[in-house]
């Protein structure tokens, strides 16, 4: 279902999109429209219609309707990452119209909650909506945090829109998140410091990073940058706290999890260096029928608009695609044999903790499992890695492996000492194979999932919750 703001001025813009009034019909409509439905200025702002083109191109995501299964491709990621969500579903992201209704419908987030159990933290909305902003300053950063996700679905009213990167009504940007505010400040650039065009990057930075939720404080969002931003410092860091995310069902690993750290692999690369960010690349400007230029807002891959963005620097198209495909099959690889070589090493574990391997035995082991699916997940999580900072893509796979084969030749002497001479690996050729072997039954997961949208999104949400479902 698409937006119902969306559904309503979608066939204007496109009929006028010729025509030289189309700034002031579609500035008039929107603001009758808005103005009619008593929308909250969280949700949708009237002045930033002062902005017709920007509105419009960001009404275009709705057309990136496409995604892939990640668990489909690569079923390996299933057994790495069994006991949390993410083996349940997991696929790659899409236009920013369908941010909110993507998370509502992913087997990861779940159904309603059971009597007695908190659930998933309100934390999860943090990104998707400036309905989160506002709900953070209505109930606290701890409130909002400490409520539970599906609670507030209903609060939820917007998708990703122009308030969650300017000050309402104007072209000027702001970082309404906390955690952003925060972590920038850390690795000392205070978001008020920084000239334009760090200023666009930080703020797609504020959700194209990595993070986790603090336990200790209600589960509120944190960057973990104390040290750096680096994989080996955001390692320091949870080492230092003995921080895990969940302890891994099969090999007893206490396991990181790395979610689109974008920004952090931006920071360090050649595009960094010579001042090209996120929106050079994937918001470049454009111009409307008077020949002026504004900034295109259906975010997009950089080559989709070649001449918009790299052209600049490099000369042709076609080059800098062999090169990207061949620096993207190098690091899926990589990737392939290091996901076959830690699933190896968990089982391997389990072996070893079946025939009675203690603690003091296994600490090494254990931890240099824990390094290993740590560097490759800050690798492969970053979507883009190889356009992106594939230097430090290749030297966090080539890092993973040497820390999983030690581990396995640690593992290999502890099973000699416990007799052990066979390990019995999994199938996990495909995805379904894959959740046989974690015990995963998808079917009842959709199953009780469609029965939540059914009883719960589609009677009380809001409609951005069924946008394209």
């Amino acid at each position: 279902m698409i937006n119902p703001l969306i559904e309503v001025m979608m066939p204007v813009t496109r009929s006028l999109r010729s025509k030289t009034g189309l700034s002031i019909i579609i500035g008039g409509l929107a603001v009758l429209l808005l103005t009619s439905w008593g929308l909250q200025s969280a949700e949708v702002d009237p002045n930033q219609l002062k902005f017709p083109q920007q509105f419009e191109s960001w009404q275009a995501t709705e057309e990136q309707v496409e995604r892939d299964d990640i668990l489909a491709q690569y079923p390996a990621n299933i057994i790495l990452w069994a006991g949390s969500s993410f083996a349940k579903e997991y696929h790659s992201p899409r236009g920013h119209q369908f941010a909110v209704a993507d998370i509502t419908h992913t087997l990861r987030t779940g159904v309603a909650v059971a009597e007695g159990d908190k659930g998933l933290s309100a934390s999860c909305w943090t990104c998707k909506s400036p309905d989160a902003p506002r709900l953070m300053n209505e109930m606290g950063i701890q409130g909002f945090s400490g409520a539970n996700f599906v609670d507030l679905g209903r609060e939820i009213k917007s998708v990703v829109y122009c308030s969650d990167c300017h000050v309402d009504g104007s072209a000027e940007l702001a970082l309404p998140r906390p955690h952003a505010q925060n972590a920038m400040a850390k690795i000392k650039l205070p978001f008020d410091k920084q000239d334009h065009a760090m200023q666009g990057a930080q703020v797609c930075g504020q959700c194209h990073v990595s993070y986790y939720f603090q336990p200790e404080n209600n589960n509120k969002v944190n960057i973990p940058w104390i040290f750096g931003s680096t994989a080996d410092e955001i390692e320091k860091y949870y080492d230092t706290r003995r921080f895990y995310e969940w302890i891994h069902p099969i090999s007893k690993t206490p396991i990181l999890k790395a979610r689109h750290p974008e920004f952090e692999h931006w920071s360090r690369s050649a595009h960094a260096k010579q001042g090209v960010t996120c929106i050079t690349c994937h918001m470049p400007p454009a111009t409307d029928e008077k020949g002026a230029t504004y900034t295109d807002h259906k975010v997009a891959g950089a080559l989709d608009n070649f001449d918009r963005t790299c052209a600049s620097c490099h000369s042709s198209k076609a080059a800098i695609t062999k090169k990207l495909d061949k620096t993207k099959a190098i690091i899926d690889a990589k990737s392939r044999n290091v996901e076959s070589l830690l699933i190896k090493a968990h089982y391997e574990a389990k072996a070893a903790w079946d025939a009675g391997a203690t603690w003091p035995q296994m600490n090494d082991a254990i931890m240099g499992i824990r390094h290993a699916q740590w560097r490759w997940d800050f690798a492969t999580a970053s979507h883009g890695m190889y356009a992106h900072n594939p230097k430090e893509g290749i030297e966090l796979l080539d890092k993973s492996t040497e820390q999983v084969t030690y581990a396995r030749q640690a593992l290999a002497r502890i099973l000699g000492q416990l007799s052990v001479t066979k390990v019995e690996y999994p199938d996990y050729s495909t995805k379904e194979k894959a959740h046989a072997a974690i015990g995963f039954v998808e079917a009842d997961a959709i199953k009780a999932k469609e029965a939540f949208i059914k009883e719960e999104v589609d009677k009380y949400w809001q409609p951005v919750a069924r946008t394209g479902y």
